[in-house]
């Protein structure tokens, strides 16, 4: 083949591989944008599916073969501006071992929920102000029992 049909042909590969690469990468952003959308309408159902439950007084459910539960979990996260303090006060009450560069929020949440479980079911005063707890209600979906 000569020099110019070799460029031509190489030309032609690259660009097709460009035009490819680029539709891709337009089809991954599209399909991120409708993740997101569709994330958000999951979020919203599952909040009013779970008020529904709640206001029902309903645990559990079973509907064509699933199973839907109401979970409950306990949140924690240093308040805001408190970090430091938070951090001195686990030190001093012989909990630094929570604390490696900062606090993992799920180690964070399990032992505030300790914490909050043997001090008669409410925040220790010495995390009052350091921590902020909340609780999170979800609907777990599951494959029901036969």
């Amino acid at each position: 083949m000569p020099q110019r049909e070799v460029k031509a042909v190489s030309d032609n590969a690259m660009f097709e591989l460009a035009d490819r690469l680029k539709e891709l990468r337009d089809a991954k952003k599209a399909a991120e944008e409708e993740l997101k959308s569709i994330n958000a309408e999951i979020d919203d159902v599952e909040y009013r599916l779970s008020e529904l439950m709640i206001s029902s007084e309903t645990q559990n459910f079973t509907r064509a073969g699933t199973m839907f539960c109401l979970s409950t979990t306990t949140r924690a996260s240093a308040a805001a501006g408190m970090k430091e303090e938070l951090f001195d006060a686990l030190r001093s009450k012989g909990f630094g071992e929570l604390i490696y560069e900062t606090v993992n929020a799920n180690s964070l949440s399990a032992f505030v929920k300790e914490q909050i479980a043997e001090n008669g079911d409410e925040l220790p005063d010495w995390l009052k102000g350091l921590v902020n707890v909340f609780e999170k209600t979800t609907v777990t979906v599951r494959k029901a029992a036969r």
